[in-house]
């Protein structure tokens, strides 16, 4: 049985509304657990057990990643973007600023990344073929190398044998996200475009893998549907990938919906930061050894505290407009960010956690 139809059959049979506490206690008694007990922490039924969820949590980061927050940037290469999601900045409907950095503009947006001290970066396009086409991606990844040990992608879907030219280029992640799992909510937030194929979409990770990635990324936008059902749906799709790909590695993001330029994003779902809280425990309980990233989407008060309890892996210095690093942005910008904190910012807000920021954690033999 094919992985999307292994998730869609149990979204049928989640009932977030109907878990009891009992199935929470039973979960947590579990060294390692089931997508039924994963959803048992993502219930509402949970919320008054987020003390000895958080413990946990935070127990079995200390054991699979120590005290080590690791740090990294995106750089948006291309705003230019044929979907027409309803929200998000980069939309074919919405009037901004298009740019695309040149290969000159690129070199110098890594020298002054690389200059903070990072080490690992993560190349963003917008959705849109004919303005990035697979052949500038792999060209920007290729520079890269000469700036950063671990380098990632979120772009649009590609084949397999497209995935393994970034790959031989020197990309390591793929990161794609669903954004929510609902597949009517997916069809009337994504009407227009290549995105609008969720089935397409879906099957991103197992070819990025099949063309020899290191690792994937999954996530939904939280607050687009019901965040409980979407956490669990991309929890339960990266348990099936992992089973079918043990070599992977396997990481998670968890984004709220936000603001973006030229417009607000439509109010779905509130989903509040003690909820949000309880999904990255219950990540980080389900699949203790994945890598869980909190997004500059939320305030730095609260990312702080989330570090070594939950999450591991932070962005830093992050601009979300082309471009931004060496200079002013060329392009508009994707959402509103709420963390604008610089790499010396968050490395010593690190510390001051007690935790150790870093910069490398893979260096290419």
């Amino acid at each position: 049985m094919k992985i999307i139809q292994k998730v869609l059959d149990a979204l049928k049979n989640y009932r977030s509304k109907t878990i009891l506490a009992q199935k929470v206690e039973t979960a947590l008694g579990k060294d390692i657990l089931l997508p039924e007990d994963f959803a048992a922490l993502l219930s509402s039924s949970a919320e008054s057990f987020l003390e000895k969820i958080a413990q946990r949590a935070k127990k079995e980061t200390q054991k699979h990643f120590g005290n080590a927050v690791s740090l990294y940037t995106p750089l948006y290469l291309s705003n230019h973007c044929d979907n027409s999601c309803t929200y998000c900045g980069f939309s074919c409907n919405n009037k901004i600023k298009r740019g695309k950095l040149s290969e000159n503009e690129i070199k110098k947006e890594f020298a002054a990344i690389s200059k903070t001290g990072l080490k690992e970066i993560l190349l963003l396009t917008g959705e849109s073929r004919e303005n990035s086409p697979p052949e500038y991606i792999a060209r920007a990844v290729s520079l890269a190398k000469d700036f950063f040990t671990t380098i990632g992608v979120e772009i649009y879907p590609l084949e397999i044998d497209e995935y393994k030219k970034l790959q031989q280029a020197g990309a390591d992640f793929v990161s794609v996200y669903q954004e929510t799992y609902d597949v009517k909510r997916y069809s009337a937030v994504h009407p227009k475009g290549a995105k609008s194929k969720f089935d397409y979409r879906f099957d991103s990770h197992e070819r990025a893998l099949e063309g020899g990635m290191r690792g994937v990324s999954f996530g939904a936008l939280l607050g687009l549907g019901d965040f409980r059902f979407d956490a669990f749906a991309a929890g339960v799709h990266a348990f099936f990938v992992q089973q079918k790909f043990p070599h992977a590695e396997i990481a998670f993001s968890v984004p709220r919906l936000r603001d973006f330029s030229g417009g607000e994003v439509e109010k779905f779902l509130e989903v509040r930061e003690r909820q949000l809280f309880q999904v990255l425990c219950a990540y980080r309980i389900f699949m203790p050894y994945a890598t869980i990233t909190i997004s500059t989407r939320e305030r730095a008060e609260f990312r702080d505290r989330v570090i070594g309890v939950a999450a591991n892996k932070m962005s830093a210095g992050v601009k979300v407009g082309v471009g931004g690093h060496d200079g002013a942005e060329k392009g508009g910008k994707q959402f509103e960010i709420c963390d604008e904190r610089s790499v010396s910012e968050i490395h010593d807000a690190i510390i001051k956690r007690g935790l150790q920021p870093v910069y490398a954690d893979h260096i290419k033999l």
